[in-house]
């Protein structure tokens, strides 16, 4: 998707003026705009330009969003509109202010048992709704959970997922749906119902409580295949103090088998609500994400302005966003109870003493107390603390100013946006509304631009590395321990390779070096270069790169050998040249005439050898060596039999 910038100011239907963009998708980009006729403010997704000429596509799009539109509930984002202008599909929705429970999960980790309640429940009794109404949604995922300034939780993008599948220019084998939260029958047949929902959200359970989804692996595919065979782990297994019920919460709500499964989300919630009931969990408003691209949308002024359209109906308003939207910073979270204690108010009971105490002795103690805990409670509590401000939208030179302002020394770090311009400050780190000693450091986090993987090499630091992959909105995932020369503990290999441009939010796989070990090279022979690969990546080696030879067996194009040879010992992290087939596969000349086989070998780069009994170009060729599809090395010789 290609086209944020040129919508910017434009006005689709001659109704719905882009502003900025919020988010970036392989097939769609979300901006937040005006409904120039009723004044109120809308957030608008465009659909890639290819489908705009796929009529299936088309009219799922319109069936899916009319389906929608038809939903209500306070937990489901309200579907307003949807067109056609030019070479853009779009669809026109409400426009919640706050930020995505992905964002909220990058800036404060894992959450305890009460925090996911109040996630899950409302977004589960809002897929109930569709689910009765006969909807599957089918990309349950962080990314399309929404949290709003004032603690709202709901769920974008019902149907988005089947509009695409239905499009002609969609391929057949690509699975649709995120990898990671995909059910094992969305994976081996495609098929999808309430079931899938209900699948996707106790992996999305599972994430909320542990920080992490329970498969990864080196691309989409293979994680996805990975729930086919595997059940889901239990979250206990992976953070201490999750409580045995949301453990049997995740196993059913993800069994293999979809019979196995609560039969749809309105059935899960009474679960879940059954769960907070037992435990006792308490009340809790979701705080918005403080650093989201939606806020970051809103404090960037609009830098095109579009004239009214001909033909435009009443009057066309552009109006500019100039300055930033207040807002207020959520409470704190609850301190987490762990479920071996009991989730509730203890009671205390006052101790009686039989005899009395002097009045006026204690009286001066408590006043000379006060006094001195007021004191130094001030110091501690407010004197040498300062609140971080919210700097994002300004310039580095405005940030800086507005941070020593507040007392604090200030450094600079990159980070990447897919919204912010290069050079443009994303927030801060602690970040705004962080209660900070004065004199401390607060990096400011200045847009590098597109996510990018980190240049980043084996021997990186370990916590370094996954610092600088979040810094460019990436997430990194730990692939394990694995052989290699890198020092014990620190990273041993990065995927995909640095310097790839990547959606924000992406998954970045590192693993961790376990030391140098003496490695076995295996037979490679007749794989694929990319099978031998990923064989002796696995084993901790790395290749260097491809030498060419000739082999009369192998097929063109596959690995005859390695560099040291197969069974050969080497250390963990060594490098191996692949030694690849390079040969001419030989075609079928049988039944063409002579000066024609000769064309084609020759062309070829063999020379050609003709038994025939007279010499003459028309002769029919009847035999040839070597046969049809066997190695021949360039240049070598071979020979056809031609009549008459």
């Amino acid at each position: 998707m290609t086209a944020g910038g040129e919508l910017i100011g434009a006005v689709l239907d001659r109704r719905y003026r882009v502003d900025a963009p919020i988010a970036r998708g392989g097939m769609s980009m979300v901006f937040r705009g005006v409904d120039t006729r009723l004044g109120r403010p809308v957030a608008i997704k465009v659909m890639d330009p290819r489908f705009a000429g796929d009529p299936q596509f088309l009219s799922r799009f319109e069936f899916e969003a009319r389906a929608v539109a038809g939903l209500k509930h306070p937990s489901l984002v309200e579907v307003y509109d949807q067109g056609v202008d030019g070479e853009y599909p779009f669809l026109v929705m409400e426009l919640v202010q706050g930020g995505t429970l992905r964002e909220l999960l990058r800036e404060r980790g894992p959450m305890p048992p009460h925090a996911v309640r109040a996630v899950a429940e409302p977004v589960l009794a809002a897929i109930g709704v569709a689910h009765r109404a006969g909807l599957v949604h089918r990309d349950v995922k962080p990314e399309n959970v929404l949290i709003s300034d004032g603690g709202d939780v709901k769920i974008a993008d019902f149907g988005l997922v089947r509009a695409v599948a239905a499009a002609n220019t969609t391929s057949a084998s690509v699975i649709l749906g995120t990898a990671a939260y995909l059910s094992p029958e969305q994976v081996t047949s495609g098929s999808a119902d309430a079931r899938s929902d209900v699948y996707a959200f106790g992996i999305l359970i599972f994430e909320l409580l542990t920080g992490k989804v329970p498969f990864t692996g080196d691309n989409s595919l293979s994680v996805a295949y990975q729930r086919v065979e595997n059940d889901v782990p239990s979250p206990s297994e992976f953070i201490a103090g999750v409580p045995p019920e949301f453990d049997r919460l995740v196993a059913r709500a993800t069994a293999r088998e979809p019979a196995h499964r609560f039969a749809d989300a309105g059935e899960m919630v009474a679960e879940l609500r059954a769960i907070a009931a037992r435990l006792n969990l308490p009340d809790y408003r979701v705080p918005a994400p403080q650093d989201s691209a939606e806020h970051t949308s809103a404090r960037h002024p609009v830098t095109r302005a579009v004239p009214e359209p001909a033909g435009a109906q009443g009057p066309q308003p552009t109006r500019m966003v100039t300055t930033a939207r207040p807002r207020t910073d959520p409470p704190p979270p609850p301190a987490y109870i762990p479920p071996q204690q009991p989730t509730q108010y203890r009671s205390y009971q006052e101790n009686h003493t039989n005899g009395r105490r002097n009045g006026m002795i204690w009286t001066a103690a408590v006043v000379v107390l006060t006094l001195l805990v007021g004191i130094g409670g001030w110091w501690l509590g407010m004197g040498r603390y300062n609140t971080v401000p919210s700097v994002a939208g300004m310039t580095v030179e405005q940030a800086t100013g507005e941070l020593r302002e507040a007392g604090f020394e200030t450094g600079t770090r990159d980070k990447a946006s897919d919204t912010v311009p290069v050079g443009g400050v994303v927030g801060t780190d602690p970040g705004p509304g962080a209660r900070e000693t004065k004199g401390s450091t607060v990096d400011i986090l200045v847009s590098s631009g597109k996510p990018e993987v980190p240049a980043v090499a084996p021997g990186a630091d370990w916590d370094e590395v996954q610092q600088l992959i979040r810094d460019q909105g990436l997430q990194p995932v730990d692939g394990g321990e694995v052989a290699s020369t890198a020092p014990e503990g620190t990273l041993a290999r990065i995927d995909p390779a640095p310097g790839t441009v990547l959606p924000a939010g992406a998954h970045v796989q590192i693993w961790k070096s376990n030391g140098s070990r003496p490695v076995q090279l295996p037979d490679l022979r007749a794989d694929t270069p990319d099978e031998a690969r990923e064989k002796l990546e696995t084993l901790g080696l790395t290749v260097a790169g491809e030498r060419p030879a000739y082999d009369k067996l192998v097929e063109v194009g596959r690995v005859i050998g390695t560099e040291p040879a197969v069974g050969t010992t080497v250390d963990a992290g060594s490098a191996v040249t692949l030694v690849i087939c390079e040969a001419v596969t030989m075609p079928s000349v049988v039944g063409k005439s002579v000066a024609e086989a000769r064309s084609t070998l020759e062309g070829l780069g063999l020379q050609v050898q003709v038994r025939q009994f007279a010499p003459l170009d028309s002769s029919v060729v009847v035999s040839q060596n070597p046969a049809a599809n066997a190695n021949v090395e360039s240049g070598g010789s071979v020979s056809v039999v031609a009549i008459p």
